[in-house]
């Protein structure tokens, strides 16, 4: 199964990538434009699936989401057997190859509908409800636009025609989206929706036109899901751990989906990824967006979240030109997971930057001097961790 978001490379890539496919005598289904998650679901039948994204990222960017049956990334084991067998083909010592008669089929297909048809059977929508809707210009604008108006909603939609230049940066960031706020107002909506490049991340804002946090919104989830059993980041709120029993990975949703494969009733990460079992192990923000919407069919989206626990969290950088050596003098297993330090009253995260010279520190208290202190102990531990290096 394959599928693409907006990008204007993303043709080119999914040709390239089906072309390989059909020379080793696969059947590839061609998705067209379709979210990862919709790529995700359609691909439950079959060996793999491959979306050709790069998700949140600027749309200069493109790549290759790998998506076993089940919805999960391939694992590390995985992608390790897949980046040797690209090496010996580069090697010119390709294995495997299909010869003329026996080449591959592509075919295409409609993956949209069974997708959209899901997630209707899934909740009850009220055809009174009104929602603003911003796909970003991306993959989700082939969908939720039109799973709303099936479901009756009145949406008010924007940038949701399909492009390769996106309207807006692409993560779903409340920097991001200072409009939507008035859009909300402006219209008496019960909320609105927010999907970025390729729709497998899903953020809202409530009736008052308030962006709601992701620590909120996976304790909204959770709650209106009934899950006992929540799967999430270490950088999450502590919050969560007030409504269901919580277990922690890495940061990345793809060690959530690893993770939920044995335990676990709903997972994801505040950055606005959400893995909903019953349906797919990959991230699903059109799911989500149908979860949203009947929950605000039935509930003023704001009473329920500013009845939340609600803790401050400080997030700091700081620059480190070996923030992986000094990470792993610290005692990290891996620089860029990071070293968690919890306490009573809050708790830390030190992590290495994958992409900058940094190492960037998130703290969180049930006070705001609980929250400081617990950064300025992270920040104590990655100074001395910084002059034993030196010394050495």
């Amino acid at each position: 199964m394959t599928g693409r978001d907006c990008r204007t490379s993303g043709k080119i890539l999914q040709d390239a990538f089906t072309a390989g496919d059909l020379h080793y005598g696969a059947k590839v289904i061609d998705g067209g434009i379709a979210p990862t998650p919709t790529v995700a679901y359609a691909g439950r039948n079959t060996s793999f699936s491959c979306c050709i994204t790069a998700s949140h990222n600027p749309e200069e960017f493109n790549g290759l989401k790998l998506l076993n049956p089940d919805g999960s990334a391939f694992t590390k084991r995985q992608q390790a057997i897949t980046e040797r067998r690209i090496s010996a083909f580069e090697e010119g010592k390709p294995a495997g190859k299909a010869s003329w008669e026996n080449q591959g089929t592509v075919s295409a297909e409609d993956i949209i509908t069974p997708h959209k048809e899901k997630i209707l059977d899934s909740f009850d929508i009220s055809e009174k409800l009104r929602m603003v809707v911003d796909c970003g210009s991306g993959a989700g604008s082939v969908i939720t636009p039109s799973l709303l108006a099936d479901a009756g909603v009145n949406a008010a939609c924007i940038n949701c025609t399909p492009g390769g230049v996106f309207a807006r940066p692409s993560e779903p960031l409340e920097t991001n989206l200072p409009y939507i706020h008035d859009f909300v107002l402006k219209r008496g909506a019960n909320g609105a929706i927010v999907h970025d490049g390729d729709a497998d991340r899903f953020m809202g804002f409530d009736e008052k036109g308030r962006y709601i946090s992701g620590d909120h919104l996976m304790m909204l989830f959770a709650e209106f899901l009934g899950a006992k059993h929540v799967v999430t980041t270490v950088d999450a709120s502590m919050a969560i751990e007030e409504t269901a029993e919580v277990r922690r990975t890495p940061v990345g949703d793809s060690y959530d989906s690893e993770e939920l494969l044995s335990w676990g009733d709903f997972g994801g990460e505040a950055s606005g990824a959400w893995i909903f079992p019953e349906m797919s192990l990959c991230p699903d923000g059109i799911y989500a967006a149908g979860l949203f919407c009947s929950i605000a069919s039935e509930h003023k989206i704001s009473e329920l979240v500013d009845k939340m626990p609600s803790y401050p969290i400080l997030r700091s950088s700081y620059p480190c030109g070996n923030a992986k050596e000094v990470l792993t003098a610290m005692g990290a297993e891996n620089p860029t997971d990071g070293l968690r330090i919890t306490e009573d009253d809050g708790w830390c995260l030190i992590r290495a930057s994958g992409t900058e010279p940094k190492v960037r520190i998130t703290a969180e208290g049930k006070t705001t001097a609980s929250a400081e202190k617990m950064r300025e102990k992270g920040l104590t531990m990655l100074k001395a961790a910084g002059k034993t290096l030196s010394r050495g």
